[in-house]
């Protein structure tokens, strides 16, 4: 996977710089697999605007993702790898032995034509899904479960990995990509490598056109907005906003929002960086 910067003959072009999709084996996806997105343009069932600056935006359709890996001792073939517009990641068909095709998340470095294999039996090679309490400690994993048969919801997007650190009776000790350090139970599955598409977070958009494209619409900051729209509204000629908040009036900048009751607290050994 590499990256382009163009030649600058047209404004949009002088800063943009894209993926080549040399990765990209074909442009067309696997129909059975392919279900239509309805948009709701940030509107909600009586037609009011609940989510700002959306709308607009290329037409999808999604793949349907196999996150659960749970095929267990059945192997596959990595069939392609493709683009996918509802992700950063790219994904790949496999094709396994008793002829059905899935999809999933294409990890770094995997070839067309490649073996993989879920479950127990599998091997800690690149793109096998297995259980945490089979998985080598310091091994780098993606595509966490946090609990057993719910599939992976965890190290999705481009690039992004954890790392197995230790496991402590029926817990695993996972670093995540956030930085923070939790524990899940051993018996959720994982998969073995990084992300696809790690070079993602380096591509220029080069105008504002393509984040329409992508459905998203401009966004106003609050302090051009009035006093009753923004807590940071008003004021004569350009002042400054005040304190920086939400629309909601949550503070920014600082301000903690997660529960200190919340249940889940107890699983988290080092919260994530600030």
């Amino acid at each position: 996977m590499a990256l382009r910067k163009l030649n600058p003959i047209t404004p949009g072009q002088r800063h943009k710089v894209i993926s080549e999709f040399d990765d990209i084996t074909t442009d067309k996806p696997y129909k059975p697999l392919l279900v239509a997105i309805k948009k709701s343009g940030g509107r909600n069932n009586n037609g009011k605007m609940t989510m700002r600056y959306r709308g607009g935006g290329h037409k999808r359709r999604y793949r349907i993702m196999d996150f659960k890996r749970d095929k267990h001792g059945v192997a596959g073939t990595i069939e392609t790898i493709e683009y996918d517009p509802n992700r950063t990641a790219r994904i790949a068909l496999v094709a396994y032995a008793d002829g059905e095709k899935r999809y999933i998340v294409a990890p770094e470095g995997i070839k067309v034509g490649q073996q993989i294999m879920s479950g127990s039996d599998a091997s800690p090679e690149v793109g096998n899904a297995l259980y945490l309490s089979d998985i080598p400690l310091g091994t780098v994993i993606h595509n966490i479960e946090l609990y057993p048969g719910q599939g992976g919801i965890m190290a999705r997007s481009a690039g992004s990995y954890a790392q197995l650190n230790a496991r402590d009776k029926k817990y695993a000790i996972v670093k995540l990509p956030s930085g923070e350090t939790r524990m899940v139970l051993t018996t959720c599955m994982a998969t073995i490598g990084s992300v696809s598409n790690s070079e993602h977070n380096l591509q220029v958009s080069g105008k504002a056109g393509r984040s329409r494209w992508l459905g998203r619409r401009p966004r106003v900051r609050g302090v051009v907005m009035n006093p009753v729209d923004h807590p940071m509204g008003g004021g004569e000629g350009r002042q400054s906003g005040g304190h920086p908040r939400s629309r909601n009036g949550v503070p920014a900048k600082g301000y903690k929002t997660r529960s200190p009751k919340k249940q889940s607290n107890k699983y988290i050994i080092e919260r994530r960086k600030k």
